[in-house]
């Protein structure tokens, strides 16, 4: 069994801390939990391990949001993984910051990284975690509320958060989609 971990942000410094970047560093959460670090490779950094009986490649995109579909095409064949051992790691505006929903299929809900992974795969048929970043921005500022830093008290919870969605997705790797859910979907970030 094997599965690609795709953690969805924009490569560069000035991203690194940003609401976009959430995918990225749940990535590297994953990473060190698996004892194993990213080399940089094509079309992203990548890594791999094992989450018990799973084998996993994790994957940072390096071709900035809006083409990530170029990099998970690319080592989904080049690792010959089908797509619904893929797992996209994401932001979401939709949902109250902390909140993960884990999704066997959807819409890109205007996503751009989810857009044009739906247009290269052609298919909306792939598992996705979605990571609540919340929506407290005022009209015409979207842009800048996702491409802004957590507030510090969002930062200082946002270890345990991580670490519950690295939860959910071993859960995903060892469990399948629906077990996963039943479970993760359920808690709200209160709960935490």
């Amino acid at each position: 069994m094997k599965y690609l971990i795709v953690g969805l942000g924009n490569i560069g410094r000035e991203y690194e801390a940003t609401r976009h970047n959430i995918g990225f560093r749940i990535a590297d959460a994953l990473a060190a939990r698996l004892g194993t670090s990213f080399a940089t490779k094509r079309y992203g950094d990548v890594a791999t391990g094992r989450i018990k009986n799973a084998q996993v490649v994790l994957l940072k995109p390096s071709t900035y949001m809006n083409l990530s579909g170029e990099a998970v095409r690319y080592w989904m064949s080049t690792e010959r993984i089908t797509i619904d051992h893929i797992l996209v790691l994401v932001d979401d505006l939709a949902l109250p910051f902390g909140t993960l929903r884990l999704k066997g299929k959807g819409s890109d809900a205007g996503h751009n990284g989810l857009k044009n992974i739906a247009q290269l795969l052609g298919s909306q048929s792939y598992p996705r975690l979605r990571f609540g970043i919340g929506n407290d921005y005022p009209q015409g500022k979207q842009i800048d509320y996702v491409l802004g830093s957590f507030h510090p008290e969002e930062e200082a919870r946002l270890p345990q958060l991580i670490e519950y969605a690295c939860e959910a997705t071993a859960a995903f790797c060892l469990e399948g989609i629906t077990s996963a859910m039943n479970k993760y979907n359920s808690a709200a970030p209160t709960d935490l």
